[in-house]
């Protein structure tokens, strides 16, 4: 990973993009360079004030990525967060932000307060503040979703079941498009959101995923995550056989044209109550487990830039020592070289020519 630097991380921030593969690089690089946290926390805020209306969300993504990984391991970037979020809501508050902007911010407090992310004193201020700007933004109210006439004949006739039914049957076609054609059109801040939204697995264990931490996940716990996809929704037969036997006339609207009776149409709104359900909870538990695959994903990929940051530090420890085995091998080639050259001892000729030694130290002073 590149050196950390102030003008480094100002000009990653103004790279950053609204996906969650930008946003994850940088949460990473971030939480690798944690120990300068408080520098990190002030620059984000300064160039998150900069940045425009529209850019700002993508800042909170990128913060709560950074939190929600290092909560556990490293809590000094938590703190620092939490110190400067009061003034980032203060800020946001009295911006001009669409109504989906709007929603995503306090989706993302609700979490924060949920997963007790913040101290709780820090979290009632963000709410508090948040929930001024929300009642600014008033929904238009869905007339598919309010709650029917309060008036209502004692006994519905076949007519009136039969309407009840198609409104049911389509209601249930149209959702299951809407569903496809609201994911094909929502604003690419929320599909972010989902994805970022942690981070993993030990979210469920009081953390978040690769519980996280900049640190990757252990392998034990990437190995659990992965083995309890096995166990997932898709792979629940069981319920799948059930919808695929459901009846035909549950999802066909032609026929309710054989309705004769009132309670012909009782018993089909029965079972069309009943399919709903069942299919309405399965698709629940079918995004449960989209989530969950969005967070082992986020966990292989954070447990793969570990590695990576690993293989490079073992590279460059490998040349390292390889240089210094290269000396070492330098100079033992060189001593040996010169212990070659020195002369032999042994093989010098005799140069006392048979003469007496020459007195000991001891002997020069004795006195005879």
């Amino acid at each position: 990973m590149t050196g950390f630097s102030e003008s480094v991380l100002e000009k990653k921030l103004t790279e950053m993009n609204n996906t969650a593969p930008s946003i994850q690089q940088l949460s990473l690089w971030l939480m690798h360079h944690k120990k300068h946290f408080a520098v990190v926390v002030k620059t984000w805020y300064r160039q998150l004030c900069l940045a425009s209306n529209q850019k700002k969300l993508t800042f909170l993504y990128l913060a709560n990525d950074v939190v929600q990984n290092t909560k556990k391991k490293f809590p000094e970037y938590t703190r620092e967060f939490g110190s400067i979020l009061k003034k980032v809501m203060e800020h946001l508050a009295v911006l001009n932000m669409d109504e989906k902007t709007v929603k995503a911010i306090g989706r993302l407090l609700s979490i924060w307060k949920d997963r007790i992310i913040f101290d709780p004193k820090v979290q009632v201020d963000l709410d508090r503040i948040w929930a001024t700007k929300s009642l600014e933004m008033k929904a238009v109210p869905d007339p598919l979703t309010s709650p029917p006439s309060a008036k209502k004949s004692k006994l519905d006739s076949p007519h009136k079941i039969k309407k009840k039914i198609r409104v049911f049957v389509a209601s249930d076609e149209d959702t299951s498009g809407a569903n496809q054609s609201d994911e094909n059109s929502h604003d690419r801040s929320s599909d972010v959101l989902k994805s970022l939204i942690s981070p993993t697995i030990s979210l469920e264990d009081g953390g978040s995923t690769p519980q996280p931490d900049a640190d990757p996940p252990d392998p034990e716990v990437l190995i659990k995550a992965l083995q309890d996809l096995e166990n997932a929704a898709s792979s629940d037969a069981v319920v799948r056989e059930k919808i695929a036997a459901l009846p035909s006339e549950v999802s066909e609207v032609s026929h309710l044209d054989e309705l004769n009776s009132t309670d012909e149409g009782q018993s089909l709104l029965q079972r069309v109550e009943d399919a709903t359900s069942l299919l309405k909870d399965y698709n629940v538990r079918l995004q449960q487990e989209l989530e969950e695959r969005k967070k082992v994903g986020k966990m292989i990929s954070n447990f793969l830039a570990a590695q990576k940051d690993l293989e490079s530090q073992a590279e460059e420890r490998l040349e390292q020592y390889r240089d210094k085995l290269e000396k070492v091998n330098a100079v033992r080639e060189d001593l040996k070289s010169h212990i070659q050259s020195l002369p032999d001892l042994t093989q010098l000729p005799d140069v006392t020519g048979g003469l007496a030694p020459l007195p000991s130290a001891g002997d020069l002073f004795t006195l005879k």
